[in-house]
């Protein structure tokens, strides 16, 4: 069948513009030695763009989300990649730090939630069988990011300024990511404006907005996407800072962020493979608690050796947990609120990734070394795990009573 070969279309593409526009957000450590150097602007203030993405993540991942569901992931994405592209671009004439956190963190943060949530609900849409590993290999393009992009960055800023870094980035994104969108089209059984799919549960087709985003599950996900990306967003942003403060060259700095990324692309397509077999909620649990000590593995790393043994352990599991929300979500709720559903899941989690950019430079200003970033991240870990074993899958009765309502 068409859609059957087209549903692997749908994943190619999304992996790749996941991989671009991700990557050129998360390429912001690279810039921040370059840019202060520059401009005299503090590390705590130019990381404060990250957080500030974040949040504007969080805020347009709902909206994106719900928009995904009304009129399709084509026009959500292509919005996107247009706004990333022309936020990249106009970073190169700021003049201020006031400017750059507003248009790395407003523009380029709100761009970045036409993404994740969008693409990730659609693909779920795609599957009913494979659905983890599809789900996985869309996340798994995603990690690519510190493989490439973040190397690409650091190249480009070897060679150029970091201004004109900026604008050859943004052509980047416009060749790739303005083609990429036209290739992502809705899920057969929504794309002729159908509400109720064969593969919702009878409770799941009946169930309302307000159902679902008031129901435990949903709280219980939100929860736990909070404080997992709470626990590695620090560690990520910041051990590029922390090696070299360690005294390991800003070159080979770089490295220990591709191992994360080479080591999370395995990690997502392991998990991936495990959890259709397995179940995701027994991987994401014993995923969260591995990532909260690898966390603190970071605490005792000071030679590259270290840092590359405990960033292969680092990335594998933390990337191979992110995609276990998406499919907990299409287990649980209709096809038709994908879109709602993963972006509420993906706002939790924006604002726990929030938390590390801006808390980790504020204890390297105050403290001059990153080991409390490295303590707190673990507590972060263990909450999360501790908060996703309360995770249960809707009842049936309960499912019947939310459609008997309807």
């Amino acid at each position: 069948m068409p859609g059957e070969r087209y549903r692997w279309v749908i994943v190619a593409a999304g992996g790749v513009i996941g991989c671009v526009a991700i990557g050129c957000m998360f390429s912001l450590p690279v810039f921040i030695i370059p840019i202060a150097a520059a401009t005299g602007w503090s590390r705590t203030g130019i990381s404060g763009a990250m957080t500030i993405a974040f949040l504007a993540m969080a805020v347009g991942s709902m909206g994106w989300g719900m928009l995904t569901d009304r009129i399709g992931p084509r026009a959500v994405v292509m919005t996107g990649a247009v706004l990333l592209s022309a936020s990249l671009y106009g970073l190169s004439f700021v003049t201020s730090l006031a400017a750059y956190q507003a248009i790395y963190g407003i523009l380029i943060g709100g761009s970045m939630a036409a993404f994740f949530a969008p693409l990730m609900a659609t693909v779920t849409g795609w599957f009913d069988t494979h659905r983890s590993l599809a789900v996985s290999l869309v996340s798994a393009g995603m990690g690519m990011a510190p493989v490439t992009m973040s190397p690409l960055a650091a190249y480009l800023i070897a060679h150029h300024d970091w201004r004109s870094t900026y604008q050859i980035m943004a052509v980047i994104a416009a060749v790739v990511l303005f083609p990429l969108a036209l290739l992502i089209r809705r899920p057969p059984a929504l794309a002729g404006g159908a509400v109720p799919t064969a593969s919702d549960a009878p409770g799941q087709q009946a169930m309302s907005t307000r159902d679902a985003l008031l129901s435990a599950p949903f709280i219980v996900l939100a929860l736990t996407n909070f404080f997992c990306c709470a626990t590695h967003s620090g560690p990520i942003f910041h051990t590029v800072s922390y090696a070299i403060s360690c005294g390991i060259p800003a070159m080979t700095a770089v490295t220990i962020y591709s191992v994360e990324g080479i080591a999370g692309m395995a990690g997502r397509l392991g998990f991936g493979v495990l959890a259709d077999r397995f179940g995701a909620k027994m991987l994401l649990v014993t995923g969260l608690l591995v990532q909260a000590f690898g966390a603190l593995g970071y605490f005792y790393a000071h030679d590259l050796a270290a840092f590359y043994s405990v960033a292969a352990v680092f990335g594998f599991v933390y990337a191979g947990t992110m995609p276990l929300y998406a499919v907990l979500a299409r287990e649980n709720f209709p096809l038709r609120l994908m879109g709602t559903i993963i972006g509420g899941t993906s706002m939790a989690g924006s604002l726990g990734m929030a938390t590390g950019p801006l808390f980790g430079g504020w204890i390297f200003d105050t403290t001059g070394d990153y080991g409390w970033l490295y303590i707190a991240s673990f507590g972060m870990g263990i909450g999360a795990f501790l908060i996703a074993m309360l995770f249960r899958p809707f009842p049936q009765a309960l499912g019947q009573g939310v459609a008997a309502r309807s």
